[in-house]
């Protein structure tokens, strides 16, 4: 009889166990997972309204950047000429050279082509004269508003040729042939020969 009443007591006690434990895995395991669910839910909400509003705070300030990039794109604009206004340019060019006391040799155009949104005329130009006079010049057209750009530039110092007047070659005398640059509005252009006069010293 007391063994009996023992093995009900184990039994008993093994039930008492298995409550909890069962409890644990079918009540409290999936609730469990279920918050922890909610909670990244709850997380990837917070965020989204985080960012919601950063972007509403931002929205006041969009009309003023834009209204900022469109003054921009006018200035930019404003430095891009259109085709008939190169020819401005090339005169501004010259005047240039002539009041840096330089002989404007040779100016020839070649076909334009596309340079990002608008198109850059190429001009192959010959300059002579003194050094301190071509610096000069190089940074008077650098401060020219509209937008230009010199390269492939070749220098060479002057002597006494065949071609040479000794009258014109003094110390110091250089040559310069360079591409010139400009850049305005346009779809096409046509190729140009633009045979400057030459400044005599």
């Amino acid at each position: 009889m007391s063994s009996n009443r023992g093995m009900r007591d184990m039994a008993f006690l093994g039930v008492l166990l298995a409550v909890p434990v069962a409890s644990y895995f079918f009540v409290f395991a999936p609730r469990n997972a279920e918050i922890a669910k909610a909670r990244d839910e709850i997380s990837v909400k917070e965020s989204r309204l985080v960012d919601l509003k950063r972007l509403t705070s931002r929205i006041g300030d969009l009309g003023r950047e834009i209204a900022e990039r469109e003054e921009e794109l006018d200035r930019l604009n404003q430095k891009l000429p259109d085709r008939e206004g190169v020819d401005r340019i090339l005169e501004q060019v010259t005047q240039l050279a002539q009041k840096s006391h330089l002989s404007v040799r040779s100016v020839k155009g070649e076909k334009a082509v596309p340079a990002g949104l608008a198109m850059e005329l190429p001009l192959k130009t010959v300059i002579e004269g003194d050094f301190d006079g071509f610096y000069q010049f190089l940074l008077d057209v650098e401060s020219l508003p509209r937008i230009t750009r010199v390269h492939a530039m070749k220098i060479a110092k002057l002597g006494l040729g065949p071609r040479d007047n000794i009258d014109e070659v003094v110390q110091g005398s250089m040559r310069a042939e360079f591409t010139l640059s400009i850049y305005f509005n346009g779809a096409e252009a046509r190729p140009a020969s633009t045979p400057i006069g030459e400044n005599k010293r």
